[in-house]
């Protein structure tokens, strides 16, 4: 009777449980997917957004500093075990059995003094070429590094395993020390492969590089050599950071304005309305004819309004460094203790022009680049120097690159490489990728310099001269 009563009760959810699914299948909304809200619970277990994010923000950092440390320590290790390898090779029979070794004399000694001068070098040459702070991370590991480590790793464990079968149990230590010899004089050819594939091949100019700012279209052309994706990436960031200007987002606002302006003089129609033949959306007449002469004549005033605002502050500047020399010839008459520091000059004659910086760097949309503690600091900078007041206005009468500004101007951390092709790879005569910014993007096209024909073409040196006659009645 309880089975019974079990097996009615199933049925009974099964019948239930299609005649629902049968009322979501057809007396659904349409619009079901835009008006459904999600509720999260609030218990102890739950995570707000921000957690989220910061937790994803921890993990990155920890992996980008993995990363980042990885090839140091792996380069450390191998760097050790190359160093140590040919110091083992001398010292193992030695310490092993000492009695059943051959003197060799001065030919060892000798030997010794080279193997030491040797090491040495190979030391310094380590050093100056691997033990180098890192410029930045890459997306991917370097294919020459790796191919280094590997050979270096080969060619250590090639001595280890031949010095185990054939050297270890050889009485002439004269012979065992030519084969450190040898592998040092190997390890030196390594590193030397190691400068051609890490430092010279791509110092050769192979392709020019085309490099475009998505929001300003500043525009740049580089030459550079043969280089992965990856490398080229880091190469083009860094004469980014040289010759670009520094990103100005307030400099777009007037485009925006003007687009706003002339989308508000565009007139829509409903095309739901079938007897209405007209376009969906007509400019007004009048704004259209219009947009050319608003456009100039805005230029026209702010360009009268920059160079109004920069006749006042050089008039400002020029007068502040004049305060600044007289008070200088005074102090010199007066005495030690009434003689006023750099900084405290500075301070004394930035308000003087403080005002006129401050409406210059408005109007040009600059005022977010300058705090005032950097202007006082090149003040001061400029004073000490002796320098002129127009030295002084240089570096706010024009943008100059991104590494003049604040490293929180310019986000060094934040790029993104997005290439269809490997990073890894070679870049070659058509290749393109996107370097993404928090705020804007870089695109680069890849050129390939041409293959240049240069002839030569003699001229006689003879025929380059001429026979001038004169006559009586000519007046020469």
């Amino acid at each position: 009777h309880t089975k019974r009563k079990e097996s009615v009760s199933k049925v009974a959810c099964n019948e239930n449980l299609f005649l629902f699914l049968l009322f979501l299948l057809f007396f659904q909304d349409d619009n079901w997917g835009e008006t459904t809200t999600a509720v999260t619970g609030t218990s102890e277990l739950s995570i707000s957004q921000e957690e989220v994010v910061g937790l994803g923000k921890e993990i990155q950092d920890r992996t980008q500093g993995f990363r980042r440390y990885l090839p140091l320590a792996v380069g450390s290790c191998v760097g050790l075990l190359v160093l140590a390898t040919p110091l083992v090779f001398l010292l193992l029979p030695v310490v092993m059995w000492p009695d059943r070794l051959q003197a060799c004399g001065a030919a060892c000694e000798g030997l010794f003094l080279s193997i030491s001068f040797k090491i040495l070098i190979l030391l310094v040459a380590v050093w100056a070429l691997f033990l180098r702070p890192s410029r930045a991370c890459l997306p991917r590991v370097c294919v020459y590094r790796a191919f280094l480590t590997t050979l270096t790793l080969l060619l250590t464990m090639s001595y280890w395993l031949f010095y185990g079968v054939r050297i270890l149990d050889d009485e002439d230590y004269h012979g065992i020390v030519q084969f450190a010899v040898s592998l040092v004089d190997s390890q030196l050819f390594v590193h030397y492969l190691a400068v051609v594939l890490l430092e010279l091949r791509h110092l050769r100019p192979c392709y020019s590089v085309c490099v475009i700012r998505s929001t300003d279209g500043e525009t740049r052309h580089y030459n550079i050599g043969q280089l992965s994706v990856q490398r080229a990436a880091l190469t083009i960031l860094e004469y980014y950071y040289r010759d670009f200007p520094l990103h100005n987002p307030a400099l777009l606002s007037a485009s925006k304005h003007r687009t706003a302006k002339h989308l508000a003089g565009l007139k829509v129609y409903n095309p739901s309305n079938g007897n209405q033949s007209r376009p969906m959306v007509t400019p007004a007449t009048k704004r259209k004819d219009n947009a050319h002469s608003e456009l100039y004549y805005e230029e026209a005033d702010y360009e009268r309004r920059v160079r109004k605002r920069r006749a006042r502050l050089v008039v400002a500047v020029e007068e502040a460094f004049t305060h600044v020399r007289r008070m200088k010839k005074e102090d010199e008459n007066a005495a030690p203790s009434d003689i006023m520091d750099v900084r405290e000059a500075a301070l004394a004659v930035f308000p003087s022009m403080a005002r006129s910086l401050q409406k210059y760097l408005r109007t040009t949309r600059r005022q977010h680049c300058h705090s005032m503690e950097s202007i006082q600091k090149h003040l001061a900078f400029c004073l000490v120097n002796n320098m002129s007041p127009k030295a002084f206005l240089e570096a706010y009468l024009a943008p100059g690159p991104t590494l003049l500004y604040g490293p929180e101007r310019w986000m060094a951390d934040q790029w993104t490489l997005i290439s269809e092709a490997s990073v890894t790879s070679g870049i070659k005569e058509g290749t393109e990728f996107l370097l993404k910014c928090l705020d804007f993007s870089l695109a680069v096209t890849v050129k390939g310099i041409p293959y240049i024909r240069l002839t030569e073409e003699y001229i006689d040196p003879k025929s380059h001269k001429f026979i001038l006659l004169l006559q009586s009645e000519t007046s020469v």
